[in-house]
Protein backbone atom coordinates (compact mmCIF):
# COMPACT_ATOMS: atom_id res chain seq x y z
CA UNK A 1 0.00 0.00 0.00
CA UNK A 2 1.02 3.61 -0.47
CA UNK A 3 1.58 5.42 2.81
CA UNK A 4 0.07 8.76 3.78
CA UNK A 5 -2.95 8.53 1.51
CA UNK A 6 -6.71 8.70 1.95
CA UNK A 7 -8.26 5.39 0.89
CA UNK A 8 -11.98 4.97 0.31
CA UNK A 9 -12.74 1.79 2.26
CA UNK A 10 -16.50 1.52 2.81
CA UNK A 11 -19.85 2.87 1.76
CA UNK A 12 -20.98 5.08 4.64
CA UNK A 13 -24.26 3.15 4.87
CA UNK A 14 -22.35 0.05 5.93
CA UNK A 15 -21.62 1.57 9.34
CA UNK A 16 -24.94 1.84 11.15
CA UNK A 17 -25.85 3.65 14.32
CA UNK A 18 -25.76 1.45 17.40
CA UNK A 19 -23.97 -1.43 15.66
CA UNK A 20 -20.40 -2.62 15.24
CA UNK A 21 -19.00 -3.25 11.77
CA UNK A 22 -16.02 -5.54 11.27
CA UNK A 23 -14.04 -5.50 8.02
CA UNK A 24 -10.58 -6.24 6.72
CA UNK A 25 -8.93 -3.39 4.86
CA UNK A 26 -5.29 -2.75 4.00
CA UNK A 27 -4.56 -6.21 5.32
CA UNK A 28 -5.71 -5.25 8.82
CA UNK A 29 -8.83 -6.24 10.73
CA UNK A 30 -10.87 -3.21 11.79
CA UNK A 31 -13.92 -2.47 13.88
CA UNK A 32 -15.99 0.63 13.10
CA UNK A 33 -19.02 2.26 14.69
CA UNK A 34 -20.83 5.58 14.96
CA UNK A 35 -20.30 7.45 18.20
CA UNK A 36 -23.13 9.22 20.01
CA UNK A 37 -22.21 12.49 18.25
CA UNK A 38 -22.40 10.84 14.81
CA UNK A 39 -18.67 10.53 14.16
CA UNK A 40 -17.10 7.34 12.80
CA UNK A 41 -14.72 5.50 15.12
CA UNK A 42 -12.25 2.94 13.82
CA UNK A 43 -9.95 0.72 15.85
CA UNK A 44 -7.85 -2.38 15.35
CA UNK A 45 -10.19 -5.35 15.80
CA UNK A 46 -8.14 -6.89 18.60
CA UNK A 47 -8.73 -6.41 22.30
CA UNK A 48 -5.59 -5.25 24.10
CA UNK A 49 -6.24 -7.77 26.87
CA UNK A 50 -6.21 -11.20 25.21
CA UNK A 51 -6.72 -10.53 21.53
CA UNK A 52 -10.45 -11.18 21.14
CA UNK A 53 -12.28 -9.73 18.14
CA UNK A 54 -13.94 -6.48 19.20
CA UNK A 55 -16.39 -6.41 16.29
CA UNK A 56 -18.11 -9.41 17.87
CA UNK A 57 -18.52 -7.50 21.10
CA UNK A 58 -21.19 -5.08 22.23
CA UNK A 59 -21.77 -1.46 21.25
CA UNK A 60 -22.16 0.92 24.21
CA UNK A 61 -22.35 4.69 24.41
CA UNK A 62 -18.88 4.62 25.94
CA UNK A 63 -17.43 2.56 23.10
CA UNK A 64 -17.08 -1.12 22.25
CA UNK A 65 -17.17 -3.80 24.94
CA UNK A 66 -15.01 -6.85 24.29
CA UNK A 67 -17.06 -10.08 24.07
CA UNK A 68 -14.49 -12.01 26.13
CA UNK A 69 -14.04 -10.05 29.37
CA UNK A 70 -16.02 -6.86 28.83
CA UNK A 71 -13.13 -4.40 28.49
CA UNK A 72 -14.67 -1.19 27.10
CA UNK A 73 -12.60 0.68 24.50
CA UNK A 74 -13.57 4.26 23.66
CA UNK A 75 -13.32 5.92 20.24
CA UNK A 76 -9.64 6.73 20.83
CA UNK A 77 -8.80 3.07 21.49
CA UNK A 78 -8.24 3.59 25.21
CA UNK A 79 -9.80 1.17 27.67
CA UNK A 80 -12.11 3.08 29.99
CA UNK A 81 -13.48 0.15 31.98
CA UNK A 82 -12.12 -3.22 33.13
CA UNK A 83 -15.11 -4.92 34.74
CA UNK A 84 -13.01 -7.38 36.75
CA UNK A 85 -11.26 -4.45 38.45
CA UNK A 86 -14.47 -2.60 39.30
CA UNK A 87 -15.95 0.64 38.02
CA UNK A 88 -14.03 2.79 40.50
CA UNK A 89 -10.58 1.48 39.58
CA UNK A 90 -8.59 3.76 37.21
CA UNK A 91 -7.40 2.16 33.98
CA UNK A 92 -3.72 2.49 33.05
CA UNK A 93 -2.63 4.10 29.79
CA UNK A 94 -1.11 0.87 28.55
CA UNK A 95 -4.58 -0.56 28.00
CA UNK A 96 -5.33 0.65 24.50
CA UNK A 97 -5.57 -0.52 20.91
CA UNK A 98 -4.51 1.13 17.67
CA UNK A 99 -6.66 4.02 16.46
CA UNK A 100 -7.25 4.61 12.74
CA UNK A 101 -8.16 8.08 11.53
CA UNK A 102 -11.30 7.90 9.41
CA UNK A 103 -13.74 10.43 8.01
CA UNK A 104 -17.19 10.14 6.49
CA UNK A 105 -17.55 12.25 3.35
CA UNK A 106 -19.29 12.02 -0.04
CA UNK A 107 -21.18 8.93 1.10
CA UNK A 108 -17.95 7.01 1.74
CA UNK A 109 -15.74 6.25 4.69
CA UNK A 110 -12.13 7.22 4.11
CA UNK A 111 -9.18 5.86 6.06
CA UNK A 112 -5.90 7.73 6.46
CA UNK A 113 -3.23 5.09 5.90
CA UNK A 114 0.13 6.22 7.21
CA UNK A 115 1.65 8.58 9.74
CA UNK A 116 -1.12 9.70 12.13
CA UNK A 117 0.74 12.96 12.77
CA UNK A 118 1.21 13.87 9.12
CA UNK A 119 -0.56 16.88 7.64
CA UNK A 120 -3.53 15.34 5.93
CA UNK A 121 -4.47 16.62 2.46
CA UNK A 122 -8.02 17.12 1.28
CA UNK A 123 -9.94 13.91 0.67
CA UNK A 124 -9.45 13.36 -3.09
CA UNK A 125 -13.00 13.02 -4.38
CA UNK A 126 -13.91 14.32 -7.84
CA UNK A 127 -14.99 17.96 -7.56
CA UNK A 128 -17.86 17.86 -10.04
CA UNK A 129 -19.57 15.05 -8.10
CA UNK A 130 -19.57 16.82 -4.75
CA UNK A 131 -22.93 18.46 -5.42
CA UNK A 132 -25.99 18.24 -7.71
CA UNK A 133 -25.43 14.58 -8.62
CA UNK A 134 -27.33 11.65 -7.11
CA UNK A 135 -26.09 8.07 -7.24
CA UNK A 136 -26.95 4.42 -6.89
CA UNK A 137 -24.60 1.49 -6.79
CA UNK A 138 -23.47 -1.92 -5.62
CA UNK A 139 -20.30 -3.63 -4.46
CA UNK A 140 -18.55 -6.98 -4.62
CA UNK A 141 -15.26 -8.67 -3.75
CA UNK A 142 -12.71 -9.87 -6.31
CA UNK A 143 -9.91 -12.35 -5.49
CA UNK A 144 -7.14 -10.07 -6.79
CA UNK A 145 -4.83 -7.38 -5.44
CA UNK A 146 -6.29 -3.92 -5.83
CA UNK A 147 -3.67 -3.00 -8.45
CA UNK A 148 -5.06 -5.62 -10.82
CA UNK A 149 -8.60 -4.34 -10.41
CA UNK A 150 -7.47 -0.75 -10.97
CA UNK A 151 -5.41 -1.53 -14.06
CA UNK A 152 -8.41 -3.16 -15.68
CA UNK A 153 -10.12 0.24 -15.62
CA UNK A 154 -7.02 1.89 -17.12
CA UNK A 155 -6.92 -0.58 -20.00
CA UNK A 156 -8.14 1.07 -23.23
CA UNK A 157 -7.43 -1.80 -25.62
CA UNK A 158 -9.50 -4.61 -24.12
CA UNK A 159 -12.98 -3.24 -24.85
CA UNK A 160 -13.82 -4.98 -28.18
CA UNK A 161 -12.57 -8.31 -26.86
CA UNK A 162 -14.07 -8.39 -23.37
CA UNK A 163 -17.13 -6.18 -23.92
CA UNK A 164 -18.08 -6.97 -27.52
CA UNK A 165 -21.81 -6.91 -26.78
CA UNK A 166 -21.78 -3.90 -24.44
CA UNK A 167 -19.36 -0.96 -24.21
CA UNK A 168 -16.98 -2.52 -26.76
CA UNK A 169 -19.44 -2.76 -29.63
CA UNK A 170 -18.16 -1.68 -33.04
CA UNK A 171 -14.95 -3.74 -33.10
CA UNK A 172 -12.81 -0.60 -32.64
CA UNK A 173 -9.54 -2.45 -32.13
CA UNK A 174 -7.09 0.21 -33.39
CA UNK A 175 -5.96 2.54 -30.61
CA UNK A 176 -4.78 6.11 -31.16
CA UNK A 177 -2.56 7.49 -28.42
CA UNK A 178 -3.77 7.31 -25.76
CA UNK A 179 -2.87 10.71 -24.34
CA UNK A 180 -2.18 10.70 -20.60
CA UNK A 181 -1.96 13.81 -18.42
CA UNK A 182 -1.33 14.31 -14.72
CA UNK A 183 -2.73 16.97 -12.39
CA UNK A 184 -1.00 16.37 -9.08
CA UNK A 185 -2.19 12.84 -8.16
CA UNK A 186 -4.96 12.65 -10.78
CA UNK A 187 -4.38 10.84 -14.06
CA UNK A 188 -6.60 11.68 -17.05
CA UNK A 189 -6.44 9.57 -20.19
CA UNK A 190 -8.06 10.36 -23.52
CA UNK A 191 -9.35 7.48 -25.61
CA UNK A 192 -9.78 7.38 -29.40
CA UNK A 193 -10.28 3.83 -30.63
CA UNK A 194 -11.41 3.16 -34.22
CA UNK A 195 -12.22 0.28 -36.54
CA UNK A 196 -9.08 -1.12 -38.18
CA UNK A 197 -9.55 -0.68 -41.94
CA UNK A 198 -6.11 -2.12 -42.69
CA UNK A 199 -4.76 1.26 -43.84
CA UNK A 200 -4.97 3.58 -40.83
CA UNK A 201 -1.91 3.74 -38.60
CA UNK A 202 -2.26 4.50 -34.89
CA UNK A 203 -1.41 8.08 -34.00
CA UNK A 204 1.17 8.69 -31.32
CA UNK A 205 0.14 10.96 -28.42
CA UNK A 206 2.14 13.88 -29.89
CA UNK A 207 0.18 13.53 -33.12
CA UNK A 208 -3.12 14.25 -31.34
CA UNK A 209 -3.09 18.03 -30.69
CA UNK A 210 -6.86 18.15 -30.16
CA UNK A 211 -6.93 15.19 -27.78
CA UNK A 212 -9.25 16.90 -25.29
CA UNK A 213 -12.18 16.46 -27.68
CA UNK A 214 -12.02 12.70 -27.22
CA UNK A 215 -13.64 10.55 -24.57
CA UNK A 216 -11.74 10.60 -21.29
CA UNK A 217 -11.50 8.79 -17.99
CA UNK A 218 -9.71 9.65 -14.75
CA UNK A 219 -7.92 7.87 -11.95
CA UNK A 220 -7.28 9.56 -8.62
CA UNK A 221 -4.49 8.07 -6.52
CA UNK A 222 -4.62 5.85 -4.62
CA UNK A 223 -7.88 3.97 -5.39
CA UNK A 224 -10.58 6.07 -7.09
CA UNK A 225 -11.66 5.93 -10.79
CA UNK A 226 -14.13 7.92 -12.83
CA UNK A 227 -15.67 7.28 -16.25
CA UNK A 228 -16.64 10.71 -17.59
CA UNK A 229 -19.51 9.60 -19.81
CA UNK A 230 -21.05 13.09 -20.12
CA UNK A 231 -21.68 16.26 -18.14
CA UNK A 232 -24.76 14.56 -16.73
CA UNK A 233 -23.52 11.00 -16.19
CA UNK A 234 -20.48 9.52 -14.48
CA UNK A 235 -19.52 6.08 -13.24
CA UNK A 236 -17.20 5.88 -10.23
CA UNK A 237 -15.32 2.89 -8.86
CA UNK A 238 -13.64 2.67 -5.47
CA UNK A 239 -11.10 -0.15 -5.15
CA UNK A 240 -10.89 -0.86 -1.42
CA UNK A 241 -7.89 -3.08 -0.61
CA UNK A 242 -8.82 -5.96 1.65
CA UNK A 243 -5.47 -7.75 1.67
CA UNK A 244 -2.81 -8.84 -0.80
CA UNK A 245 -5.23 -11.18 -2.56
CA UNK A 246 -8.65 -9.52 -2.34
CA UNK A 247 -10.27 -6.21 -3.28
CA UNK A 248 -13.76 -4.92 -2.53
CA UNK A 249 -15.04 -2.84 -5.44
CA UNK A 250 -17.74 -0.19 -5.05
CA UNK A 251 -19.45 0.86 -8.28
CA UNK A 252 -21.58 4.00 -8.35
CA UNK A 253 -23.69 5.46 -11.14
CA UNK A 254 -23.90 9.25 -10.78
CA UNK A 255 -26.45 11.31 -12.71
CA UNK A 256 -28.19 14.66 -12.39
CA UNK A 257 -31.12 14.44 -14.80
CA UNK A 258 -33.43 12.31 -12.56
CA UNK A 259 -32.94 13.64 -9.05
CA UNK A 260 -36.40 13.22 -7.53
CA UNK A 261 -36.64 10.13 -5.30
CA UNK A 262 -39.25 8.34 -7.42
CA UNK A 263 -37.46 8.75 -10.76
CA UNK A 264 -34.09 8.03 -9.18
CA UNK A 265 -35.38 4.80 -7.64
CA UNK A 266 -36.87 3.70 -10.95
CA UNK A 267 -33.56 4.26 -12.75
CA UNK A 268 -31.33 2.59 -10.17
CA UNK A 269 -32.14 -1.10 -10.84
CA UNK A 270 -31.51 -0.68 -14.57
CA UNK A 271 -28.19 1.12 -14.21
CA UNK A 272 -26.99 -1.26 -11.49
CA UNK A 273 -27.86 -4.28 -13.66
CA UNK A 274 -26.05 -2.81 -16.66
CA UNK A 275 -22.95 -1.84 -14.70
CA UNK A 276 -22.83 -5.20 -12.94
CA UNK A 277 -23.00 -7.02 -16.29
CA UNK A 278 -20.08 -5.00 -17.67
CA UNK A 279 -18.08 -5.47 -14.45
CA UNK A 280 -18.60 -9.22 -14.55
CA UNK A 281 -17.30 -9.34 -18.11
CA UNK A 282 -14.10 -7.80 -16.74
CA UNK A 283 -14.07 -10.07 -13.70
CA UNK A 284 -14.06 -13.23 -15.80
CA UNK A 285 -10.70 -12.19 -17.26
CA UNK A 286 -9.03 -10.29 -14.42
CA UNK A 287 -9.37 -12.97 -11.73
CA UNK A 288 -7.39 -15.31 -14.00
CA UNK A 289 -4.50 -12.92 -14.67
CA UNK A 290 -1.13 -13.81 -13.21
CA UNK A 291 0.26 -12.66 -10.95
CA UNK A 292 -2.70 -11.28 -8.99
CA UNK A 293 -0.63 -8.21 -7.99
CA UNK A 294 1.13 -5.87 -10.41
CA UNK A 295 4.42 -4.00 -10.14
CA UNK A 296 6.34 -1.51 -12.28
CA UNK A 297 8.65 -4.16 -13.72
CA UNK A 298 7.15 -7.60 -14.08
CA UNK A 299 8.36 -9.03 -17.39
CA UNK A 300 5.36 -8.04 -19.50
CA UNK A 301 5.52 -7.01 -23.16
CA UNK A 302 3.49 -3.80 -23.12
CA UNK A 303 2.24 -1.95 -26.20
CA UNK A 304 1.65 1.81 -26.77
CA UNK A 305 -2.02 1.42 -25.86
CA UNK A 306 -0.96 0.39 -22.34
CA UNK A 307 0.33 3.88 -21.59
CA UNK A 308 -2.25 4.66 -18.82
CA UNK A 309 -1.29 1.45 -17.03
CA UNK A 310 2.42 2.20 -17.27
CA UNK A 311 1.89 5.76 -16.01
CA UNK A 312 -0.09 4.45 -13.05
CA UNK A 313 2.62 1.94 -12.20
CA UNK A 314 5.32 4.60 -12.35
CA UNK A 315 3.43 6.97 -10.09
CA UNK A 316 2.57 4.25 -7.60
CA UNK A 317 6.21 3.16 -7.49
CA UNK A 318 7.27 6.80 -6.97
CA UNK A 319 4.90 7.26 -4.06
CA UNK A 320 6.22 4.06 -2.50
CA UNK A 321 9.80 5.25 -2.96
CA UNK A 322 10.61 2.47 -5.41
CA UNK A 323 11.13 4.57 -8.55
CA UNK A 324 12.97 7.88 -8.96
CA UNK A 325 12.04 8.67 -12.58
CA UNK A 326 9.35 11.09 -13.67
CA UNK A 327 6.22 10.32 -15.64
CA UNK A 328 6.50 11.46 -19.23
Amino acid sequence: MILNQWYGILDAKEVKKGKLTGVTRMGEKLVLWKTTDGQIACLADKCCHRGASLCHGKYTEAGVACPFHGFVHDASGKVVLIPANGKNTPVGDRYKVKLYHVEEKYGLIWLWYGDPLAIKPEIPFFEVLRQDFVYSGFSETWPVHYTRAIENQLDVIHLPFVHGDTIGRGNRTLVHGPVVTWDQERLTFYVHNVFDDGQTKPMKPAEMPDYEKYFSLQFQMPNLWQNRISDQVRIVAVFAPIDEEHTHIYIRFYQRFFTTPILKDLLSPLTNWSNRHVLHQDRAVVIRQLPIKTELNMGENLVPGDRPILEYRKRRAQLKGEYSGKSE
